[in-house]
């Protein structure tokens, strides 16, 4: 059961590493460090992932500004807090760290399958520019009772369909994880840069009921540009 359990939360990244090694936590005495890998898109730009990972998996002293990586885990998240407020905090748990060529191509060096659940209900909007839009909020279940809440971005058709799913659906879940830059006004009037992370869905398949239903996108709602 574990290990179906595991295979409901799949990635795969490839990138080069950009900050240093930082402390997160400690759980029964093994020690968890993060950094972030830059990953490139098909376009000229490139997602900055969190990855999290144990002691254990590697030295830490090894994971040095620019070295390339191919990392094996899950997109987990859990609550920050750190602030005032509670935060939910999205990373790629490392199960397997390679240490990659610098010049080695990756076909696809961002990917990620879910299999979870639908835990708030989707909200359908347009872009400034057209574009069709729905963000959906899954529960995606793991060992001892717990889960991690992803957010989702679905493109035209998937859009379109994703919109009228209900809590509680069980939806398959394919695409790549993207990170975005936006900007966060403080009380104090001053404006700093924040991350948000979401999965941007390629491929859903909709797994409650008798009949399955399963859609592509293959007008552009990959979001590369």
């Amino acid at each position: 059961m574990v290990g179906n359990i595991i295979e409901n939360n799949v990635v795969t990244i490839s990138g080069k590493v950009v900050s240093d090694v930082e402390y997160s936590h400690e759980v029964y005495g093994e020690g968890f460090y993060s950094f972030y890998l830059d990953v490139p898109r098909l376009s000229d730009s490139s997602d900055k992932i969190s990855v999290t990972f144990s002691e254990r998996l590697v030295p830490k002293s090894k994971l040095q500004v620019g070295v390339s990586l191919e990392i094996e885990g899950q997109f987990r998240s859990y609550n920050s807090y750190k602030s005032e407020s509670n935060k939910l905090v999205l990373t790629v748990f490392a199960r397997e760290i390679i240490f990659a060529e610098e010049d080695r191509k990756i076909k696809n060096p961002n990917q990620i399958f879910l299999n979870g659940y639908i835990c708030k209900s989707p909200i359908y909007r347009m872009t400034p520019f057209g574009r069709e839009i729905t963000d959906i909020l899954i529960a995606v279940n793991r060992p001892y009772n717990k889960s991690d809440y992803i957010p989702c971005i679905a493109w035209g058709r998937n859009a379109r369909y994703s919109q009228n799913l209900a809590i509680g659906d069980n939806i398959k879940i394919w695409g790549r994880i993207q990170s975005r830059e936006y900007q966060k006004k403080l009380e104090s009037g001053e404006t700093i840069s924040k991350t948000a992370y979401e999965v941007s869905v390629s491929k859903m398949e909709i797994c409650s009921g008798l009949q399955d239903k399963e859609t592509d996108e293959n007008d552009g709602g990959s979001s590369e540009e």
